[in-house]
């Protein structure tokens, strides 16, 4: 079974192992049936087995609902509600002095020097200080009127270029509230992205802060002739004399200021209408030059409403950590289903998420213990991650540790895979991992990638919460499937939310038909009220993407492949642009070679490329440090860590391990990468290589490591 493969190994004595097993059957019986009655699992067994959507007609390729809309979809989350200003307005007056965005305050920062000569900024934090649901509102209307004494114009777009924090927010809350298209840029987005952005939306106000204005802004603003105003949320920055004439800068807390003593008078702000433009999301693709996404009230609202309905009992008591790119549609929509129903959200970083992140001083405390959230989002990428430093810790306990965390884990995963809870395993074995995230954290929401069948079972199992694994796209308002919080399967999606519907569409091509059996199978289309409008200014690539059917229903072409099993539940298992046929006419899915690999400890990061000209599959790996340098070790291979990566023979060991990790997921022999470059540097957003959710992005891959993939093809490379 599944299952078993995921089990973790153990070296016990067999005699020893069958007292444990004995012992572990007495407790089971005695424990199970109060646990039964008390837990309330019964019900949650039970929902686990329900069909969760179901076709909407018995035609192949028919559209498939969620068993709670299939009569109608949902599109608003409050009655009369149907514009974000007024979502806010709704949420101001119903939890008008509860706290709403905490920030933690900076009490020291301090460079320090590593042994290697380079110089790392250390902080250490206080408590968090918070705003209520009143106070944002307030500095939100302010702001809203300040940039309209400053000339903006409703319906006019106005660029945010910052890291998430709570001003974002407040400036996002301001532009709904008086109709102006805000255009989100990510931080990490390179200098020509940027550009690009801002002079195709013709934004003449740019929200920014001190440290981006000073590392990105500054080299790019030249760029941007119709670029007047820069407004720094984090306070005055130093002038320069560079700086272009006519732009000028302005601290968030002056136009604050400015809107508060502005007479508006009889003057009625331009409230918007749900088919209005909210937000033009520039999505960093994974190909390309980034396209803009022109997301109305309407869709953000059918969106949200469609997440909050798979979270049960969101609501005050809730506390949400905000540390993803609000430019990031994931983010932006959780931190809006939180706001819309009165929990707390705590602003956090990569860099200050917990004790061991890369900024919080030594002995300090990150971000998730002070805080302690419910309620988290993650990207695979930070998942993977977690799982990674966590195992690499047991590979390091005793043996009595590790066997016994072993055991427990084995354990708890047979239990989950049964539906059933280990309230013991949890509060002595796995208490301490749970503590790396604050120790309350209830559900886990994952979007972004695919998640690995192994890492979700591991948060599950360590984390001792759900992990909700989304599909959606910036295209969809972020909404598409969630798992439900009872369902401990692995590798699928869940069903479509209240809010849209899903059908598959023949891929003649990839061989993927919506009749296939047991399974119907093809190209995922979303249709509902979230499906976006289209492109900014690019008519050619709105078309090919959406359309709309008889009935008016505008449907998004994801370019994914999924299937829909008998309860209703999607699960992604290829995608169209990752399909590419070899020489001799077998199909590659590169996505599934790299799934197959990427969570081997010797792997950071892979991406797997193949060639219609070539008949084998090739790679570029990340290679984790600590592993391969003991890899080496063991070979007897010395040198510094890029004469290790550089060296013909370390590559081989690594394709050793590669080979038999893709045997034991049962890929073809053609699907096996034949030959890898181990490459010593990481790829993160900075370095272009990745977006920001970590997803590879194969058209610059491939034009980096373009000399390597001549020589893995044995091309003559001068």
């Amino acid at each position: 079974s599944q299952a078993a493969k995921m089990k973790l190994k153990h070296n016990i004595n067999p005699v020893l192992l069958q007292f444990i097993n004995f012992i572990v059957l007495v407790y089971s019986l005695v424990t199970y049936i109060p646990w039964y009655i008390l837990s309330g699992s019964k019900q949650a067994i039970e929902k686990a087995k329900q069909v969760k959507a179901r076709p909407v007609n018995n035609k192949p390729g028919g559209a498939y609902r969620s068993v709670n809309s299939l009569h109608c979809l949902a599109s608003v989350l409050y009655p009369g509600c149907d514009t974000l200003d007024k979502v806010f307005k709704y949420a101001k007056t119903k939890y008008k002095d509860k706290k709403l965005l905490g920030t933690r305050e900076i009490l020291k920062e301090e460079d320090e020097i590593q042994p290697s000569g380079k110089v790392f900024k250390k902080v250490i934090l206080g408590k968090y200080t918070w705003l209520s649901y009143e106070d944002v509102y307030i500095k939100a209307v302010n702001f809203g009127n300040g940039l309209a004494v400053l000339g903006q114009q409703p319906k006019t777009n106005i660029a945010i270029f910052c890291e998430t924090r709570a001003e974002w927010m407040i400036a996002a809350q301001a532009c709904f509230m008086c109709n102006y298209q805000l255009v989100t840029l990510y931080a990490t987005l390179g200098g020509p992205a940027i550009v690009h952005g801002l002079n195709e939306t013709e934004v003449t106000t740019i929200i920014t802060s001190k440290e981006l204005m000073q590392t990105k802004l500054k080299e790019i603003v030249s760029q941007v002739p119709l670029l007047r105003h820069i407004i720094t949320v984090d306070g005055k920055p130093t002038t320069w004399s560079e700086f272009p004439k006519g732009v000028i800068v302005h601290t968030m807390a002056s136009v604050q200021a400015m809107g508060a003593k502005a007479d508006i008078g009889n003057k009625q702000p331009s409230r918007p209408v749900p088919s209005d433009i909210a937000v033009i999301m520039y999505t960093s693709g994974s190909t390309g030059i980034p396209k803009g996404v022109m997301i109305s009230h309407c869709n953000i609202i059918a969106g949200i409403t469609g997440m909050a309905e798979r979270i049960p009992n969101l609501g005050e008591k809730d506390i949400y950590i905000g540390y993803l790119p609000l430019a990031h549609v994931l983010e932006l929509s959780a931190e809006l289903v939180c706001l819309s129903h009165g929990c707390r959200i705590g602003y956090s970083s990569p860099q200050t998420l917990a004790d061991q992140s890369s900024k919080i001083k030594k002995g300090s405390k990150g971000d998730v213990t002070t805080l302690k959230p419910t309620l988290m989002a993650a990207v695979p990428e930070i998942m993977d991650r977690i799982y990674k430093n966590v195992m690499n810790k047991v590979n390091e306990m005793t043996s009595f540790q590790r066997n016994l965390f072993i055991l427990a884990y084995n354990y708890k995963m047979e239990q989950i895979s049964k539906g059933y809870t280990t309230p013991l395993c949890d509060s002595l074995i796995f208490r301490k991992v749970r503590m790396l995230l604050g120790g309350k954290i209830r559900i886990l929401l994952c979007g972004g990638a695919p998640l690995s069948a192994a890492t979700q079972r591991f948060m599950n199992i360590c984390f001792c919460c759900p992990v909700g694994q989304g599909y959606g796209l910036t295209e969809s308002a972020g909404a598409g499937t969630i798992t439900e919080v009872w369902d401990y399967t692995t590798g699928r999606v869940g069903a479509p939310l209240v809010c849209c519907e899903i059908k598959l569409l023949n891929w003649e091509e990839g061989g993927y038909y919506n009749t296939d059996k047991p399974y119907p199978r093809g190209e995922i289309l979303i249709g509902g009220q979230n499906v976006t409008v289209g492109y900014y200014k690019n008519e050619v690539r709105t078309r090919k993407d959406f359309t709309v059917d008889e009935n008016g229903q505008r449907w998004l072409h994801t370019g994914d492949i999924g299937e829909f099993h008998h309860d209703g539940c999607l699960k992604i298992i290829d995608r169209k642009k990752d399909l590419v046929k070899l020489q001799a006419g077998e199909y590659v899915s590169l996505g599934k070679v790299e799934a197959a690999l990427k969570n081997l400890p010797l792997v950071d990061n892979i991406c797997a490329y193949a060639s219609s000209f070539h008949s084998y599959v090739i790679g570029f790996v990340v290679p984790n440090q600590k592993e391969l340098a003991e890899l080496a070790r063991k070979k007897g291979f010395k040198g510094t860590w890029e004469e290790i990566c550089n060296s013909p023979e370390m590559e081989k060991e690594v394709l050793k391990v590669l080979a038999e990790a893709a045997m034991a997921a049962n890929l073809e022999k053609f699907e096996i990468p034949v030959k890898i470059r181990l490459s010593p540097d990481p790829w993160t957003p900075e370095t272009g290589l990745v977006t920001d959710a970590f997803k590879l992005k194969r058209k610059e891959l491939t034009a980096f490591y373009q000399m390597d993939i001549d020589r893995m093809y044995g091309k003559n490379v001068k």
